[in-house]
This record gives C-alpha cells, sequence and structure tokens, in this order.
C-alpha cells in the first residue's frame, strides 16, 4: 500500500511538470492600428531582372596631405568633422629658416640685377666704340660675354628664389578642394616629416560606387546610364561613369551618385542593380510603404480597416518601388508609411 502511494505521488509532479512544458510562450503580436492614410495594392508585375553587384561607396575626392620640410607643427586649425573651402589654411609649420632663406634670395636678386646693369651698359659702349674701329673685336666679344654671364645669374637668382617659394608655400597646408576634415594626425608641437601624413580632406558631395559584373553583365551598361543603386539600406539612383575590364571575365563598373545633402554615408556598402536582359515576374510596392527599423524592413499590411506591421524581406529598388522577396502576396493592400514604427 505504501509503495503504490509513492508511485501515484511521483506521477503528479511528473504530470505538472509536463503540462508546465507544453505551455510556449507565444510570440507578440505585431503593432496594429487603425488605417487613416492612403493605401497601395501589392503588385505582382513583370520586371527586367537585375544583377545585383556590390561594392564600396567612396567619395569622389580624398587626399592626404603632406610636407617637404621637416620641421616642428605650430598650429593645427582645423578639427575632424571641419567643413573647409578650397584654399582654407589647415596647419602651419615653422618655417623661420626658410623666411631667412627668403631674404637672401631677394639679396641675391638685387646683386644679380646690378651686375646685369653694369654688363649691359660696359656692353654699350664697347659696341659703340667697336662701331667707331675704336675698340678690337676681341674686346667687343669680352663684354658681350660678361653680359651674358650677368643675365645667366640674374636668371638663376630668379629661379632659386621661385623655387624657395615653391617650398616655403609647404610651411602652410591648404584645403585642395571643398570638403570635411576626416582626418587630423599631428597637434601643434608635433615634428613633420617629409611624406608623413598631417590632414585628410574628403568631399562626399559625390560618391563613386566600384562594383564588379561578369562580362555578360557589362555589355548592357553603357557609359551615362542610370541605373537603380542602394547605399547602405537607401535606394538613390547612379549614373554610370565608365566600364572598366578587371580580369579576364569580370568587369569594373563606376557609377556615380549625387550627395549634396550628406544623405548616404562615404564609404559604406553598395549595390547596383545591373539589367540582366531578361524578365522576372515581382512583387513590387512603392518605397513610401516601407517600414524601417534598424536592420528590419516591413509594411503595414491594411486589413479591415487595421494596419497591422509585417517584416518582409526586400529585393532590389527600382525607381520608387521596391520589390518584395518575402512576407506579401499578390492583392493585399499596404499603407504608405513615414517609416516610424
Amino acid at each position: 500500500m505504501n509503495t503504490k502511494l509513492s508511485i501515484r505521488a511521483g506521477v503528479v509532479p511528473v504530470m505538472l511538470l509536463i503540462a508546465a512544458c507544453g505551455r510556449e510562450d507565444k510570440p507578440a503580436a505585431a503593432p496594429v492600428a487603425t488605417a487613416t492614410g492612403p493605401t497601395v495594392a501589392v503588385v505582382d508585375t513583370v520586371l527586367p531582372a537585375v544583377f545585383e553587384a556590390s561594392g564600396p561607396a567612396l567619395p569622389i575626392a580624398e587626399a592626404t596631405l603632406s610636407t617637404k620640410l621637416m620641421g616642428a607643427v605650430t598650429a593645427v586649425l582645423v578639427n575632424e568633422g571641419t567643413r573647409v573651402a578650397a584654399g582654407t589654411p589647415l596647419v602651419r609649420l615653422d618655417a623661420a629658416d626658410l623666411d631667412a632663406k627668403s631674404r637672401q634670395a631677394s639679396a641675391g636678386i638685387m646683386a644679380a640685377e646690378a651686375a646685369q646693369r653694369e654688363a649691359l651698359a660696359q656692353a654699350t659702349r664697347i659696341r659703340a666704340l667697336y662701331a667707331d674701329s675704336a675698340a678690337p673685336k676681341a674686346q667687343l666679344d669680352a663684354v658681350e660675354a660678361g653680359l651674358a654671364r650677368a643675365s645667366a645669374g640674374l636668371e638663376a637668382a630668379r629661379a632659386g628664389a621661385s623655387e624657395l617659394s615653391a617650398v616655403r608655400a609647404y610651411g602652410v597646408l591648404r584645403a585642395p578642394f571643398a570638403g570635411t576634415v576626416t582626418h587630423r594626425f599631428v597637434d601643434a608641437g608635433d615634428f613633420a616629416a617629409p611624406g608623413a601624413p598631417l590632414v585628410t580632406v574628403q568631399d562626399a558631395s559625390r560618391l563613386r560606387i566600384t562594383a564588379a559584373v561578369p562580362a555578360a553583365m557589362a555589355r548592357r551598361v553603357k557609359a551615362g546610364m542610370k541605373i537603380a543603386a542602394i547605399i547602405e539600406g537607401q535606394a538613390t539612383t547612379a549614373t554610370v561613369e565608365g566600364v572598366v575590364p578587371a580580369a579576364a571575365t569580370m568587369y569594373t563598373i563606376n557609377a556615380i551618385v549625387p550627395n549634396a545633402k550628406g544623405e548616404f554615408p562615404a564609404g559604406g556598402a553598395a549595390t547596383l542593380a545591373v539589367p540582366s536582359g531578361v524578365t522576372e515576374r515581382s512583387l513590387v510596392v512603392p518605397q513610401a510603404a516601407v517600414v524601417r527599423d534598424g536592420d528590419l524592413t516591413g509594411v503595414r499590411v491594411v486589413r479591415d480597416g487595421r494596419a497591422e506591421l509585417r517584416w518582409v524581406r526586400l529585393g532590389d529598388a527600382r525607381g520608387d518601388r521596391v520589390v518584395v522577396r518575402t512576407g506579401l502576396q499578390a492583392g493585399e493592400r499596404v499603407a504608405l508609411a513615414s517609416g516610424e514604427r
């Protein structure tokens, strides 16, 4: 009797445990709201098939500045993130020795000019005497040679000053174009060596997407052609700059994307929708219907006056529309969204 009671007592906890394990937590329901805005139907349509070629979206212009001088940095006039115009001073170096050499070069030019004037006056006198047969030919040749040496000396002095002026210009580094300072490698008091990077300026007002495609795809792309692109999840349109061979069976497509407002990050991951020459049936929705939350993409499906958020997987962008790979069916209606959850 005691044995039976023990068995029955052991069965009860086991049954309770099984019952507890059988209850699974239900996933949280998708946000549902009353549909108040305009809606559009999910369209099953025939679209040209595309080959998605990936690559970086790099700034059209980027320069890392260095100097030919060796000396101390006296001032760094910009910070990372500073917007600069072309010609804006960025870094100043100690150029006191160049100032002294510049004064020395100026004095050399003055001396060479004086020597050239003296040689010209002497040559003028001897030419007049030679014309009157009052000076020998040898004397005329000597003064003409002296004048040539004096003129050459003056040109050499001026060239030296010009070279010094060019080197002296490296004492102040200036922005080569309008853009943003993205890297600052030195601070005031640091030592600058010739060729060492000091500051980087980037112009991201236009981005160049560089992507590799098979030769069969490259033949369908021409310079000036407009193709759809996606940069870090944002759809846009790129203009083909050129198509060049990259390997035996691969080509590189360079396409330009305007970015004057900075909506696309420089160096971001990008995709080009290269036409493949065939067609396919796809479900498409307007870009304005897409809801984004981090890496998730979704749409608000409208049914019986209610809008339910449904996560979907998107394909490539086609102008103001985007292909939906999974998560929707043709004929369903979706609400145009502003992007908030």
